[in-house]
């Protein structure tokens, strides 16, 4: 009986995935293509002539070089504030009690519901006053904001998970509060560290509202608002676009599978050490 159901449930985990990475083919497939086969009728699911020269060619006619450079420049930015703010306040709702922090909690999480389009010409407002319009450090502030409610729920309930016995014999080791956090409390909650730090990089990474709002020189934008010169008033360069939206996902995808190494040993080592 049990035998059978796996014969039921592996063809069905087959499809699913079939389906997820379906998008991820025609991208891949695309982007392989030269532009007479892009738009041939009936459509050519598998190349019948790849051309590499899709690639080079997006880095000869358009500025991808800087596209890349300012959207890792806005990421990175926007983890580091990021994680500055996330790690004493995460840290101060899972150790402090004061009054109504329920309430402040489920406040914050609130403020999460909302969607950012609300906010954007208040926000706007703002950073023309700041005179922060056209700067990457207003995709820097704006994506380390909105990712930090979500960042400080998520690494304080890996702090409260950590037995307050591993913190209190630092502390009588004569560490300080700082350097117990620093020393013991964040090894121990490493899974927490470093699945907000791929949270808030990838959000800040696919951003695209903000950097539409924010940013008008051609230099200043990063690789989401960059992709739009591929789409022209009367046509869309197709294998153009998917070349570089295939070249997008990839710092993610080296950033996630070289952090999962991290995340395993976080976690064998915070078992260990709880």
């Amino acid at each position: 009986m049990r035998r059978r159901n796996l014969y039921l449930v592996y063809p069905l985990i087959v499809f699913i995935l079939l389906v997820l990475l379906f998008p991820f083919f025609v991208m891949v497939s695309t982007a392989l293509k030269p532009l007479e086969e892009v738009y041939a009728t009936p459509p050519h699911w598998i190349p019948r002539t790849i051309r590499w020269a899709n690639f080079s060619d997006i880095w000869a006619k358009y500025p991808m070089g800087a596209y890349f450079k300012n959207s890792f420049i806005v990421a990175l930015g926007a983890t580091l504030v990021n994680m500055a703010f996330c790690v004493p306040a995460a840290y101060a709702v899972a150790r402090l009690r004061f009054r109504s922090k329920s309430f402040i909690m489920y406040l914050i999480l609130v403020v999460q519901m909302f969607s950012p389009i609300i906010v954007v010409i208040s926000l706007f407002k703002i950073i023309a006053r700041l005179g922060l319009l056209n700067t990457l450090l207003s995709l820097i502030l704006t994506n380390s904001v909105f990712t930090l409610t979500f960042s400080i729920w998520l690494l304080g309930g890996y702090f409260r998970n950590v037995p307050k016995e591993i913190e209190e014999a630092a502390l009588i080791d004569g560490c300080t509060r700082l350097q117990a956090i620093v020393r013991v409390l964040l090894p121990v909650a490493m899974p927490g560290v470093v699945t907000t730090i791929i949270y808030t990089f990838i959000t800040a990474w696919n951003e695209f509202m903000f950097a539409l709002t924010f940013i008008q020189s051609m230099d200043k934008r990063p690789l989401t608002l960059g992709l739009y010169n591929f789409i022209g008033r009367w046509t869309v360069q197709w294998q153009y676009l998917m070349a570089a939206a295939l070249l997008a996902l990839l710092p993610v995808v080296v950033l996630f599978f070289f952090i999962e190494r991290e995340l395993v040993h976080g976690l064998a080592g915070g078992a260990v050490k709880g």
